[in-house]
């Protein structure tokens, strides 16, 4: 023993207390108008329901349902969870019996047999904590997988309200491009009765009708897009593609505009399922350098064994043999288990460096949030001017149309311009409702904040 001692003061078994691996310092968001909020009172867990649309709620309970990426990470949580069991098996004793007969035949012998009956216990006994270290890594890595799920979740959730809002903006332009084409068959008729009368040359009809060529294949395209949506829509809700449909719609009318707050506190990325997931795996490679350094001492095995023989079968269990067998293994020269520490030393350090990269990664994707949500609020006030002074001005060549003062032609024309306009709206809307969704995404949907650290040292 007291040479297992010895060897163990030569080896490096220290382990560095854990500590959040340190990232570049971010007290607050570019966007800084408003009051600063707490982040408790940022985002609700429930936060799509401000969108206000009842069908919405419903598409999303069925995805969290049905999902199969959800049901996947969620079998993953439950194999963590059964290796937690699996780890700190290694710190109880094993069991084992067996039984035998032997029946031999010797030449000028007479025919033998003996029957036997074994059972041994081994124990090892783990006195410096290794078992205890991989059973903590493992943990974490159970929690890892929890907050994988909670990101699969948040993504699932966002993917679904995305792809929502591009099938009802579908159909919006659906309905505006087949006003297009039957506007520009009406200037085409126009046009072809100037031409019979010689007011207006025949390339002149010829190129609206290659106009409406276009139209026709732009709109064909609009149903495509719309139905390949749906498609993905009925994936992600768990249901095979072509079998569900999203009823028609219109998404301004359907989708309301939520209210974002300002002075978003930059501790809300604490709520990222998936910088606590890269926290909780640095955690684990910890934990691992641990193991890794305390398979370098020595271990200590308790073996007991008894067993009983006979010649004769009912004699089995009338006599038994006992052993009581403690043993020491001293890792002399081992490179294996050296060259394992070097390896889990590594992984820690690009563990640090993916818990990093991942920080940073949500940084640049919440300011990117914040630019685009408030580039598009402010082109959405454009916008709609836009819109109401080209309506004063169809309004005002319709009047003069009654009067005689202007064309048919006149009108189409400014009515074409007005319906781009408002397209132009619509895509606006649909880009700020994207922008809002991305933006919870990114700043952790309304999951609770959770420490890393201090449910280490509760576990300690």
């Amino acid at each position: 023993m007291s040479a297992a001692l010895l060897l163990g003061a030569c080896v490096d078994v220290h382990v560095a207390d854990y500590k959040r691996p340190d990232t570049p310092a971010k007290t607050s968001w570019s966007d800084k108008t408003g009051t600063l909020v707490s982040p408790a009172a940022t985002i609700e867990p429930d936060w799509w329901k401000t969108f206000q649309d009842p069908y919405l709620n419903t598409l999303i309970d069925k995805a969290i349902g049905g999902n199969f990426d959800i049901k996947v990470l969620a079998a993953r949580i439950d194999v963590a969870h059964a290796e937690i069991a699996e780890a700190n098996a290694g710190a109880l004793p094993s069991a084992d019996l067996g039984a035998g007969a032997n029946f031999q035949k010797v030449t000028s012998q007479p025919f033998s047999k003996q029957y036997n009956l074994a059972g041994q216990v081994n124990w090892d006994i783990d006195i410096w904590g290794k078992v205890e270290k991989g059973v903590q890594a493992q943990t974490a890595e159970f929690h890892a997988t929890e907050a994988d799920w909670r990101a699969g979740y948040l993504e699932l959730v966002s993917n679904v309200a995305t792809t929502y809002f591009q099938i009802l903006q579908f159909d919006d332009q659906i309905v505006a491009q087949q006003k297009m084409v039957d506007e520009n068959k009406q200037i085409l008729a126009i046009y072809d009765g100037l031409s019979r009368n010689g007011l207006i040359p025949q390339t002149q009809v010829i190129r609206q009708q290659a106009e409406i060529n276009r139209l026709t294949k732009d709109l064909m395209d609009l149903r495509r897009s719309r139905k390949v949506a749906n498609n993905a829509l009925c994936t992600l809700i768990g249901v095979p593609a072509g079998e569900f449909e999203v009823p028609a719609g219109h998404l301004q009318q359907r989708v309301q505009l939520p209210p974002v707050p300002a002075g978003l506190p930059a501790q809300l990325l604490s709520r990222r399922p998936d910088i606590v997931a890269a926290e909780f795996r640095v955690l684990e490679a910890y934990k691992l350098v641990g193991e890794a350094k305390l398979a370098q001492l020595p271990t200590i095995s308790l073996t007991g064994h008894g067993g009983t023989a006979s010649f004769a079968l009912s004699d089995l269990l009338k006599s038994f043999t006992f052993g009581l067998m403690p043993s020491i293994d001293i890792p002399l020269l081992d490179p294996s288990v050296r060259a394992h520490v070097k390896t889990t030393e590594a992984q820690s350090g690009v563990a640090e460096q993916q818990y990093r990269q991942t920080v940073m990664g949500a940084f640049e994707e919440v300011e990117t949030a914040l630019v685009n949500l408030d580039a598009h609020r402010q082109q959405r006030v454009e916008l709609l001017q836009e819109v109401q002074r080209l309506r004063l001005v169809a309004d005002q060549i319709e009047a003069q149309l009654h009067e005689g003062v202007v064309s048919q032609l006149e009108v189409f024309e400014t009515e074409r311009t007005l319906l781009q306009a408002q397209l132009d709206v619509l895509a606006n809307h649909q880009e700020i409702l994207a922008d809002t969704v991305l933006l919870y995404k990114a700043l952790g949907g309304g999951w609770p904040a959770v420490d890393v650290e201090a449910q280490t040292q509760a576990k300690q």
